[in-house]
């Protein structure tokens, strides 16, 4: 791979082919990438996002093509190593993000701790401090600090060896490191991952404001909309380059295949349609300096820079056999102890008819419990709870592996346990739904991937035709086409549902109530998750709750 000058584009992919064995990756993918725009890269599992990223990064070299990077550029990448740094402390982690500073801060102490400081060290001394300063060195603590407590870092853990963190403060470090002195690139990989909706916040509060260049892997929606300017789309080994946020992409792809499917509307009704589909999200895209952007480009949007979607998208129903009446489900001072230590304590609430409850709780160990003591899973518990008798429930539980690992089926079989209708075109049916076609239903259930699981799941929960259906983290493993169709079969599910998740726009489209489990006591109100994210009293009743 090669490196040239570039003038008007920061990066330049040309040509870029890429092949492991028989299997083509890319194939002649070319895109350019400028300052001020956030690029999300999306494509169906395994299409090769993360691999594209590591291209432009230089860790893995294409077959064909060139990256040109501007010299003298900045990149940073967001590591996913979350034990490299174990033996340093959590400031220096963030430091050594821009690697030129934290050498110039080793080299300089190191020279002012010599006993026999010499005239030429004083020579270099003055070399280093000059070039200290240009690179914003004084201000790098504070600077680190700064981003290390946006992201819930507190003042008490910076001292600390990197080591003596748990698993999500970590990852918060890594990506402090990663944004930290301002790199010209930023490629991130799943940055929202295992932090918090708070972090998330500030995360994307600060790209939306980043004038350079960020190129992101996403499954997160509302992350992407939030903060994209533009869509990659990677596809059948091409990548697309699209104006707008995901929102836009998937609307207006969606639209286009509507209108070329419906032979009886007239040209001129499906361009003024298409017309006005882009001005609705031009006057939506008016806030912040992101959204001011990307409003700029929706703008010079023209009918032919709009194209349907290649990709398919899985089929998510769920028709209870019987509706359920009016007593649903009671719980009363329900508590759970884990290896010595209460993850939830005197739980108490009554589930109504047609509740969307999505259940919250910063130890995810407490929402797992109360989801299988609810399914009769677990029965070491204190407490007591009683389901309406005319309820029939499912649950897809986070961890699926009892469900595979020791049957010898094929998908056809596997799934042929769960359903009273036995025969094999209706099983197929169903298979088909979640894009098992032709001879994919003939494999054995035991090499699936994750994705695959998840979609099996949830052919066997529509099979099951329950009135309540439990989830636990419904949407990990899944593509982003999946993570759509899901969400919204359960916006049109009529029955009632207790889930959990990490997707802000899963949440904020489905829940109509917000139960937070602490070891104190529980939160439990109707209301939107973006008010509940949104109001400081909230907040402030939950906080109080853990600190009890």
């Amino acid at each position: 791979m090669t490196t040239n000058i570039v003038h008007k584009q920061m990066i330049t992919v040309s040509g870029i082919g890429l092949r492991f064995g028989d299997k083509k990756l890319f194939d002649d993918v070319n895109v350019k990438f400028t300052p001020g725009n956030c690029y999300g890269v999306i494509g169906a599992n395994g299409s090769g996002k993360s691999t594209f990223l590591k291209i432009l990064s230089g860790e893995i070299e294409a077959n064909e093509g060139d990256v040109f990077i501007t010299p003298g550029e900045r990149l940073a990448v967001l590591k996913q190593d979350h034990f490299e740094y174990d033996e340093f402390l959590v400031l220096d982690t963030v430091i050594m993000g821009h690697e030129r500073l934290y050498q110039i801060m080793k080299e300089k102490d190191a020279l002012y701790s010599k006993e026999d400081f010499s005239d030429e060290d004083g020579l270099k001394a003055s070399e280093l401090e000059g070039e200290f300063a240009e690179l914003d060195g004084w201000d790098a603590e504070v600077n680190a600090e700064k981003m290390l407590m946006g992201l819930g870092i507190t003042k008490d853990l910076h001292g600390k060896y990197m080591k003596e963190l748990k698993g999500a403060e970590k990852v918060k470090v890594l990506l402090a490191q990663t944004l930290f002195g301002s790199p010209d690139i930023l490629l991130l990989d799943e940055p929202t991952n295992h932090i918090d909706f708070k972090a998330i916040t500030w995360l994307e509060d600060f790209l939306m404001n980043y004038e350079k260049i960020v190129i992101v892997v996403s499954h997160d929606r509302h992350f992407l909309n939030k903060v994209c300017t533009n869509m990659l789309d990677i596809d059948f080994g091409k990548a697309k380059l699209f104006v707008g946020n995901y929102d836009f992409w998937y609307e207006s792809s969606q639209l286009m295949l509507k209108l070329m499917k419906d032979q009886n509307k007239k040209k001129e009704e499906k361009v003024k349609e298409l017309q006005n589909f882009i001005a609705r999200f031009s006057s939506n895209a008016s806030k912040a300096k992101q959204a001011t952007s990307r409003k700029k480009l929706l703008d010079k949007i023209t009918i032919d820079d709009i194209q349907p979607s290649s990709r398919k998208y899985p089929f998510v129903g769920f028709t209870p056999e019987r509706e359920a009446g009016k007593d649903i489900l009671m719980v009363e001072g329900l508590s759970k102890t884990v290896n010595g230590v209460k993850v939830f304590d005197n739980v108490s609430f009554t589930v109504n008819k047609g509740d969307k409850i999505v259940l919250l709780s910063k130890n995810e160990l407490a929402r797992t419990s109360l989801l299988n003591i609810l399914m009769g899973e677990d029965e070491d518990y204190e407490g007591t709870f009683k389901w309406g008798v005319t309820t029939s429930r499912s649950y897809l539980p986070k961890d699926n592996t009892s469900y595979f690992e020791d049957v010898d089926y094929n998908l056809v079989d596997w799934l042929r346990q769960f359903s009273v209708e036995k025969s094999e075109t209706f099983i197929r049916g169903f298979l088909g739904k979640m894009l098992f076609s032709g001879e994919e239903p003939l494999k054995s259930a035991k090499v699936l991937s994750g994705g695959e699981k998840v979609r099996c799941m949830f052919s066997k929960l529509m099979l099951s035709a329950a009135n309540v259906i439990l989830l636990d983290e419904p949407t990990n493993h899944l593509d982003l086409e999946s993570i759509q169709s899901v969400n919204n079969g359960l916006v049109a599910f009529k029955g009632t549902m207790l889930f959990t998740s990490h997707d802000h726009r899963f949440i904020q489209t489905i829940a109509s109530r917000v139960i937070e489990l602490t070891p104190n006591g529980v939160f439990d109100k109707e209301v939107s998750f973006d008010e509940f994210l949104e109001d400081d009293d909230i907040q402030k009743k939950i906080k109080d709750l853990y600190n009890d």
